[in-house]
């Protein structure tokens, strides 16, 4: 497994992720980060894109799953960006995805919510 890292933060969506009926309707934003683990060394030898993968591409990811699609949890949001770029990006080894819900619903006084998921690449023999 890669050593190094590409990190994507506070991504900022707006969509109608959550469980109230309200929060379909009015939505809200929320903050996606990614970290993908994976090899950079050829990347860093040869100055080539094709050795790496675009944060750019991560982002697009994480952006359009965030706001085409509605999920009821937060860690269903995060679950499918992680599914999507191990699917796509064969070089990623494992990916890390949070996601912060600055005005959750609570009744409290606070910052926000966030999970965060760390998935990695199934072993293949």
């Amino acid at each position: 497994m890669g050593d190094d890292l590409i990190r994507v933060t506070r991504i900022a969506v707006f969509g109608r992720h959550g469980v109230l009926p309200e929060e379909a309707v009015l939505g809200q934003r929320f903050y996606i980060s990614l970290e993908a683990r994976l090899d950079l060394g050829a990347a860093g030898r040869s100055d080539d894109v094709a050795g790496t993968v675009s944060y750019a591409d991560l982002t697009e990811i994480a952006v359009g799953i965030a706001t085409e699609r509605r999920f009821n949890l937060i860690e269903a949001l995060a679950e499918s960006i992680a599914a999507t770029i191990l699917a796509r990006f064969p070089a990623v080894d494992a990916i890390a995805v949070r996601v912060d819900k600055p005005s959750a619903p609570v009744p409290a006084i606070l910052d926000g919510v966030s999970v965060e998921i760390t998935r990695r690449r199934e072993v293949r023999r």
